[in-house]
């Protein structure tokens, strides 16, 4: 489900340590393993592209300037996933505008598919489009960027059992909206 490449603990430390006391080449792996997953889970808390890759890119800066703040090495994921939400549901917030659904994320089909298949994907974006920032990130963290409970509570200043418990309200929500079309 990840976009990183398998790293073991002591040469992922040493990524990090080196990145944080301004080490451009150790930042640009870091840069290459993680802004995939940071902006499929900016795209999906903000909706549209570019503002998804500007708070990518204000993400980016944040985590330059903040790298030596991070305690433990393994957590850098997570910390920059979630910095990389925090940034989208600012952008979001900043714009206050309606998000059209853009139909080029839509897979493209077979001519000869189910046109059911792309009517409920249209219909699973439009109702994820409904919710707020905060509740679409918290559906990117876990779904998207695959974080568990315990990291997504980390980064949210949320209880763990907080965050499975609105996570399973939130899909309870989707479900019956989707099922109300």
């Amino acid at each position: 489900m990840t976009d990183i490449a398998v790293q073991d603990a002591p040469a992922l430390e040493s990524t990090v340590a080196r990145a944080a006391t301004g080490d451009e080449a150790a930042f640009s792996s870091l840069v290459v393993q993680h802004h995939d997953s940071m902006a499929r889970v900016a795209f999906v808390v903000c909706g549209d592209p570019e503002v998804a890759r500007d708070a990518v890119q204000s993400a980016w800066a944040i985590a330059w300037r903040r790298l030596n703040t991070l305690r433990d090495a393994d957590q850098v994921r997570p910390w920059l996933v979630a910095i990389a939400a925090n940034e989208a549901r600012q952008a979001v917030r900043r714009s206050r505008r309606r998000v059209v659904i853009d139909l080029s994320t839509v897979e493209d089909r077979d001519i000869g598919g189910d046109p059911a298949d792309t009517i409920a994907l249209l219909d699973l974006q439009r109702v994820v489009r409904g919710l707020r920032p905060e509740e679409r990130s918290l559906l990117a963290l876990r779904y998207v960027a695959g974080l568990d409970s315990t990291e997504i509570a980390r980064y949210t200043g949320m209880s763990a059992s907080g965050v499975r418990s609105r996570l399973s309200r939130l899909i309870e929500r989707l479900r019956t909206d989707l099922d109300h079309d």
